[in-house]
């Protein structure tokens, strides 16, 4: 072995991994938490700490970048409003990033910060209503499939129904009675039809309910009606909808040949009835 072997050996292998090391030590810096919680009046992330050293520092939190302190020093808080980003779960999960005075980034481990229960609750509360609402929006929106039976001839219907007044004693499961509105539109014969009747529910054991109603109808151009109807309410659906099935007699009283039959299935539901 030569003397500049030796030299290397001896010598500037133990300063190269001394230089080494000092790098590595020149970019950890000790993070000390000293607040972290969430407010449960004003659900606001608190976070506060100390670091080894002066640094500029961010927050990683709900997968974007927050700058916590924009100039030098060991001294670091932030306040984040979480309204809007508080998920299912009981807790929330952040990283610290770091820049220190050399210009090197440091990320810290990940830190969890726990959501008060109260706050859990209400979130899943507002999604359970808002989930019940999407739902019920959407099937109290459907219209009614309905088949028409009309000079010997089959004819096809949508119809939709809104109970407007409904009169309860007793039992708040359905209604004694309610007064609702329908229009009702004919493919074949591109006809509207306006309804306006009274509805007289009568609860039974073996299936829902049983109705009996009387409408009075237009179409319009002049062809005004009255029409009786059967209703058999069978069973519900999120105890919120009555599933159900329909025959209506349409006829006009002063004018023989112009009645017609109808035959319809559709979902029952008060949810927009003004309740008496």
């Amino acid at each position: 072995m030569n003397f500049k072997s030796t030299f290397f050996i001896l010598i500037i292998f133990p300063l190269l991994i001394r230089a080494q090391i000092d790098s590595l030590e020149s970019t950890y810096i000790d993070i000390y938490i000293i607040d972290s919680y969430i407010t449960p009046e004003q659900h606001n992330f608190v976070l506060s700490f100390f670091t080894g050293d002066s640094c500029k520092s961010k927050i990683l939190f709900d997968s974007k970048e927050m700058v916590v302190s924009d100039t030098l020093t060991k001294t670091h808080k932030i306040e984040i409003n979480l309204n809007g980003m508080i998920n299912n779960t009981s807790v929330i999960k952040y990283k610290i990033l770091l820049t220190d005075k050399n210009n090197h980034k440091i990320e810290s481990q990940i830190y969890e910060v726990e959501i008060p229960g109260n706050i859990l609750s209400t979130y899943r509360k507002d999604v359970s209503l808002m989930q019940v609402c999407c739902f019920g929006g959407i099937f109290f929106g459907l219209p009614s499939p309905t088949l028409i039976f009309r000079n010997n001839q089959k004819h096809l219907s949508l119809t939709k129904e809104i109970p407007v007044f409904s009169f309860y004693k007793g039992s708040y499961n359905y209604p004694f009675g309610y007064i609702g509105i329908e229009y009702s539109y004919i493919f074949k014969e591109k006809e509207n039809f306006l309804r306006a009747g009274y509805k007289q529910l009568i609860q039974l054991n073996f299936i829902k309910y049983i109705s009996l109603g009387l409408n009075y109808f237009m179409n319009f151009k002049g062809y005004n009606g009255i029409s009786s109807e059967l209703s058999l309410g069978l069973f519900q659906i999120q105890n919120v909808f009555t599933a159900y099935v329909r025959y209506r007699y349409n006829f006009q009283p002063d004018r023989k040949g112009t009645d017609f039959h109808e035959a319809s299935i559709g979902i029952y539901s008060n949810f927009f009835s003004i309740n008496l």
